[in-house]
């Protein structure tokens, strides 16, 4: 997929357009000082230290080389020409390749306005379009809101690591989700475990 390919444009709740893309180069600076809010802030996220502007080069180049390919699809979200959320969708291999695993995060400021919903609405229709017939993802115990909009989305806990992390003193369950992807693969394995 090319960079900078718009896929949708919508109305967030507060009225904003949001404008839904794949990365593009020029984007290294909004994603650079995007990943180090969330750090800052202390969002749920696996990173804890902040990210250099080559680190997060490393990274950018990496996701663009590989947007053409069915094994990565990246997207994120613009609002008044800022990169204000990134997410990505990752087929896995061998064994495993009608699996996907999704990652998401959206800057603060622009979380309850419908952003994450419309953004894991694309990524869950683009895995049906590959060919995806279950779609994983990993949270926080503690990121509520988030567990709440997967939820909404379709997708169930199926797992549960307890203490698996250690933030602000405390430890933290890790919290494994998924989606079935097509009611055929979801009646195949259903009556597997009836038989």
């Amino acid at each position: 997929m090319k960079t900078g390919k718009i896929i949708r444009r919508f109305k967030a709740r507060d009225g904003r357009e949001v404008v839904l893309r794949t990365p593009r180069w020029e984007d290294l600076d909004d994603l650079l000082g995007f990943i180090n809010s969330l750090v800052e802030e202390g969002a749920d996220i696996a990173r804890k230290e902040k990210v250099t502007r080559q680190q997060e080069a490393e990274w950018l180049g990496r996701r663009l080389a590989h947007l053409d390919s069915d094994y990565l699809f990246a997207l994120v979200a613009e609002v008044d020409g800022k990169v204000v959320a990134n997410s990505e969708l990752g087929r896995k291999g061998g064994y495993s390749e009608h699996v996907g695993e999704i990652g998401i995060g959206i800057r603060e400021g622009y979380r309850d306005i419908g952003i994450g919903t419309e953004m894991l609405k694309t990524l869950i229709a683009h895995a049906e379009e590959i060919g995806l017939k279950l779609v994983t993802l990993c949270v926080f115990s503690t990121n509520e809101r988030a567990i709440h909009v997967y939820r909404k989305v379709g997708f169930e806990e199926t797992g549960r690591i307890p203490n698996y992390i250690f933030k602000d003193g405390r430890y933290i369950d890790h919290i494994i989700m998924s989606r079935e992807m097509h009611e055929v693969f979801y009646s195949e394995r259903k009556n597997k475990l009836i038989g």
